[in-house]
């Protein structure tokens, strides 16, 4: 058996339903952007915490952070809070708290790192803002596939389907929008930035390899 390193050293197991958390803050960001009366320097709050690659080139790195607790509609929160909330108390009362908010916010600040740097690349002088917390969430989505691989979703609330299979349908939805540019107002490369960090993590931390859970499951 290997002895842990520094990168997958357990955490002492605790449960501070931190997900009940994670919705009520992006709650109240919600309403605290929704109206854009909230402003610092003529700069709307929205645009404060929202992720916009030129922004971040102005030093604003905590857009990297605050983006996943901001959403631009009722519905877009309400179905993210949603998924959060069904997918993160599950995981959390697994992991434990501490695990469960390393992997949720690492996952999501990759996803919004590389997201920034592909379009600081190309050259972005200030860019589409993006917001919310999909790209995290399609990291707990993953993380449910490779824990309990025989459990089942509705995919599109209407088809049964085993996790691992809703999830490649969702990446291989993902990859044709963003190779074919059908951005409809959705960051695909955030997402699947998101789903790959979420991989790396439980190969590096977990030590486990989400294909062989699923040739072992399926």
């Amino acid at each position: 058996m290997m002895k842990d390193s520094f990168l997958n050293k357990k955490f002492k197991y605790t449960y501070s339903n931190a997900t009940l958390y994670l919705v009520m803050i992006n709650v109240l960001v919600f309403i605290a952007t929704a109206s854009n009366r909230i402003s610092f320097r003529g700069i709307p709050l929205f645009y404060w915490l929202s992720l916009v690659p030129g922004f971040v080139n102005m030093g604003w790195v905590w857009q990297l952070v605050t983006y996943m607790f901001v959403h631009g509609s009722v519905s877009h929160l309400f179905f993210n809070m949603l998924a959060l909330f069904m997918f993160g108390r599950l995981l959390e009362r697994t992991l434990g708290t501490r695990e469960f908010l390393l992997f949720y916010f690492v996952c999501g600040i990759m996803g919004g790192v590389v997201h920034y740097l592909y379009y600081a690349l190309q050259g972005a002088v200030i860019g589409v803002p993006v917001m919310g917390a999909s790209g995290a969430i399609y990291a707990l989505l993953f993380l449910c596939a490779v824990m309990f691989p025989n459990a089942q979703i509705l995919l599109f609330f209407f088809i049964p389907m085993k996790m691992p299979y809703a999830v490649m349908v969702f990446v291989a939805i993902e990859i044709f929008f963003h190779i074919f540019g059908i951005a409809n107002g959705v960051a695909h490369l955030l997402h699947l930035s998101c789903i790959l960090f979420a991989w790396i993590y439980v190969m590096v931390r977990f030590r486990v390899n989400p294909i062989k859970v699923w040739k072992d499951n399926l």
